[in-house]
């Protein structure tokens, strides 16, 4: 029989984190929960501290990326527009992720039940996605995007403050990689823009910005909001799936 995958992620279970263990830093209410709504931290620069542990409310956004968007908003261009019709039509039976390959950018993080970590560091801001034990580097050294990258699933990000925003660019991508579970595709030249900010200690707001000209006729995105997720570690997380995929749907 064969199981549509997005079926199989959607009833995936939750898994168990490290419990009990109070996080160091946060702020708490008199009865000792975290007070999610207290004002965001700062770093050692001023700047707004996105460190800590975050997760998807919902699978909103990996299911669809264009979920809150008109048709028009996200025009494809001819290929891309029957490549995404034959993906849906399939039930994503050939999704990446299902052959343990790692989600892209912006979906590895809107994966639900899986939290990441973010690592505010000098000179570097550092992802660790708990599904599949990814991990992706945004350096804030001041260097440029390699001009002719090898490709890559997470690809290559650089970031900048602009006021309390941190903008992320990236490019670099393998063309395999899917922008969320339903398959909206992509060309070599897509950049990326995500714009991160944290408006209280609990939330994570994220802006992305799609531009590949070769996949799509204009520029489009979403926004998508993290919660932060308190008292808990990201936990190893070893993906197997190639071994019984096939089985799953039919092939």
């Amino acid at each position: 029989m064969k199981i549509p995958l997005l079926a199989l992620v959607a009833a995936a279970p939750a898994f168990a984190q490290w419990l009990n263990y109070p996080t160091p830093g946060i702020p708490r209410t008199p009865d000792g929960k975290p007070n999610l709504s207290a004002p965001a931290p700062k770093a050692a620069d001023g700047k707004p501290d996105l460190s800590g542990l975050w997760k998807a409310p919902n699978g909103k956004y990996l299911f669809d990326l264009a979920a809150d968007l008109k048709p028009e908003d996200a025009p494809f261009q001819p290929w891309a527009a029957a490549v995404y019709k034959q993906r849906v039509e399939t039930l994503g039976k050939d999704r990446p992720s299902g052959w343990c390959i790692p989600h892209g950018v912006p979906d590895s993080m809107a994966v639900a039940g899986y939290p990441f970590k973010i690592l505010q560091l000098p000179g570097m801001v550092v992802m660790l996605f708990e599904e599949m034990n990814h991990y992706r580097q945004i350096f804030t050294d001041g260097r440029a995007l390699p001009k002719d990258p090898q490709p890559t699933w997470l690809g290559y990000s650089v970031g900048h403050w602009e006021g309390d925003a941190f903008v992320v660019e990236s490019s670099g991508f393998h063309e395999e990689t899917w922008l969320d579970d339903p398959g909206h595709p992509h060309t070599a030249a897509l950049r990326i823009t995500e714009r991160f900010r944290r408006p209280d200690f609990g939330h994570l707001e994220m802006q992305v910005t799609i531009d590949d000209p070769g996949a799509y006729t204009k520029p489009w995105g979403a926004k998508e909001i993290f919660n932060y997720f308190p008292d808990t570690e990201i936990l190893e997380n070893i993906c197997e799936n190639e071994k019984d995929l096939k089985h799953l749907v039919g092939k």
